[in-house]
C-alpha cells in the first residue's frame, strides 16, 4: 500500500501533482517542474503562493505566540485583523466573528440571522454553493453530489431562481424579471415574508458556474429585504478579498449586505473565515450561543490574514485584477469567436467562467473536460464547475502578470483545438 492509499477515498484529485515549492502563480514538483496554478487553491491564493509579506508575518507570529483561545484570552492578533478589516469593509459592517471555514462562517451568519430576527427561514439561489456542513449543505443546490445520501437535511431552507441569463436564452433584463416574478411568487407560495429571516447569495456564482448576479438584481434584493424586514447576506467566500477587481463583489452593485461571509482569500492558506455585521445586529446574539475552539484563537492564521490585507492594499491587487480580468476576458472571447463551442465568456475581474455548449443546445461537459485535460498536459491547472460541469473557471493568483495571462491563453487554444478535433 503506498502512502497514497492512505488518504479516504471521497476526496476527488485533479491530478496526483505532489507540489514542494511554490512561488507566485507557480507550483513545482520534486523534479522542479512549474505548473502555472489558474486554479488558486479553489479561490484561496489570492497574493499568490508564498508571498514574502505573508510568510514572514507567519514566521514572526509563530515565534512568539501560535494560540490563544479567545474565550480565555484575547491575542493582539484578533484585535489588529479586526481593525484591519474594518478598514476595508462596508462603514456599517464594523463587528467581526472568526471562524475556521467558509462553511463555518455561512452557519454563523445563519444563526446571527435567525436570533436577531426570531425568523426561522432561509432563502437561497439556484446554483448556490454555502458549504458542506448540514445547515450550509441544506443551502447547496450547484450538484447533487454535494447532498447526496446525506439528505434528511436542516429545514427552512427555500430555493428561488438565480438570474442566470445564459442557461435561460434571455438577456440580463428579461432573466432579473423572472428571477424577482419567482421570489415574489416563492413569497406568496412557499413562506411568508415575515417567516424569512435570510436572503442568502453569492454576488458570483461559485460552484453553480461563475455567473455574476446583475447588479440591478442585487440592489431588488437589499429593497426587498428592507422592505420586509429580513436581512441579506452576501456570501463572498470565493468573490472576496479583491478577486472580482474590488475589494468585495458588493462593491460593483453599491449595495451593503446586513451580513457579509468571509474566507478563502482572507488567509492565502491558512484556515481562517469570518463574518462582518453592524454591531447592533451583533449585539442581539446571546452571548455564548455560538463559538469555536479555533475561531479567533490561531494566531498565525490572524496575523497571516491581517499581511494578506496589507499586501491587497499596499500592492493594489484589486486594481491589477481589474485589468488583467480585462486582458483574459478579451482574449477568450477572441478564442470564441474561433470555436462556436465556447458559448460563453463571463466574469468579474479575475473570476471568470467559459462555458461549453453543442450546437443543439446541450452542456459540452466532454469537452470542457477535454480541454482541462489537454491544458494539464501542458502544465496549465484550471477547475470545471457549473451544474452540469460544463464550466472551466479562470481564478488565477491576483499577482498574474500580462505575459502569464496571454501564456495561459495560447495552451487553453490549444487545448481547445486538440478536444475538438474531428469534430
Amino acid at each position: 500500500m503506498s502512502a497514497f492509499d492512505l488518504l479516504a477515498p471521497v476526496w476527488t484529485h485533479l491530478t496526483t501533482i505532489q507540489p514542494v515549492r511554490g512561488q507566485g502563480i507557480y507550483l513545482y514538483d520534486a523534479q522542479g517542474r512549474a505548473y502555472m496554478d489558474f486554479t488558486s487553491g479553489i479561490g484561496v491564493t489570492n497574493t499568490g503562493h508564498a508571498h514574502p509579506r505573508v510568510v514572514a508575518a507567519i514566521q514572526a507570529q509563530a515565534e512568539r505566540l501560535l494560540f490563544g483561545q479567545i474565550n480565555i484570552v484575547v491575542t493582539p492578533a484578533v484585535l489588529e485583523l479586526a481593525a484591519a478589516l474594518n478598514d476595508i469593509t462596508p462603514s456599517a459592517l464594523d463587528t467581526f466573528f472568526f471562524s475556521n471555514s467558509g462553511a463555518e462562517a455561512v452557519e454563523a451568519a445563519v444563526k446571527l440571522a435567525r436570533q436577531a430576527t426570531g425568523r426561522r427561514n432561509i432563502i437561497v439561489f439556484q446554483g448556490s454553493f454555502h458549504g458542506r456542513t448540514a445547515q450550509a449543505m441544506a443551502m447547496t443546490t450547484s450538484k447533487y453530489i454535494y447532498r447526496y445520501n446525506y439528505q434528511p437535511l436542516p429545514a427552512g431552507v427555500f430555493v428561488a431562481p438565480f438570474p442566470y441569463a445564459y442557461f435561460y436564452g434571455w438577456d440580463e433584463a428579461r432573466t432579473v424579471d423572472f428571477a424577482l416574478q419567482q421570489l415574489d411568487y416563492l413569497l406568496h407560495g412557499q413562506t411568508k415574508p415575515d417567516e424569512v429571516a435570510a436572503l442568502v447569495i453569492e454576488p458570483v456564482l461559485g460552484e453553480g458556474g461563475y455567473v455574476p448576479a446583475p447588479f440591478a438584481f442585487l440592489r431588488a434584493l437589499r429593497e426587498l429585504a428592507d422592505r420586509h424586514g429580513m436581512l441579506l447576506v452576501l456570501d463572498e467566500v470565493q468573490t472576496g478579498f479583491g478577486r472580482t477587481g474590488k475589494m468585495f463583489a458588493l462593491e460593483h452593485a453599491g449595495v451593503v449586505p446586513d451580513i457579509l461571509v468571509m474566507a478563502k482569500g482572507l488567509g492565502s492558506g491558512l484556515p481562517i473565515s469570518g463574518i462582518a455585521a453592524p454591531r447592533e445586529l451583533m449585539r442581539r446574539w446571546v452571548p455564548g450561543s455560538h463559538g469555536g475552539t479555533y475561531g479567533g484563537g490561531s494566531a498565525v492564521a490572524l496575523a497571516a490574514a491581517k499581511a494578506t490585507i496589507e499586501v491587497l492594499v499596499e500592492e493594489d491587487l484589486p486594481a491589477h485584477a481589474a485589468r488583467m480580468g480585462q486582458r483574459l476576458m478579451q482574449g477568450l472571447r477572441e478564442i470564441q469567436r474561433r470555436y462556436p463551442v465556447l458559448g460563453d465568456v463571463r466574469g468579474l475581474g479575475l473570476m471568470v467562467g467559459t462555458e461549453f455548449t453543442h450546437a443543439d443546445g446541450r452542456p459540452a461537459k466532454d469537452v470542457a473536460l477535454a480541454v482541462q485535460q489537454a491544458a494539464l498536459d501542458e502544465g496549465l491547472l484550471l477547475l470545471t464547475c457549473g451544474t452540469y460541469g460544463n464550466v472551466i473557471r479562470w481564478i488565477p493568483p491576483l499577482v498574474v502578470q500580462p505575459a502569464e495571462i496571454d501564456r495561459a491563453l495560447a495552451i487553453f487554444e490549444r487545448a481547445l483545438a486538440r478536444a475538438t478535433a474531428g469534430t
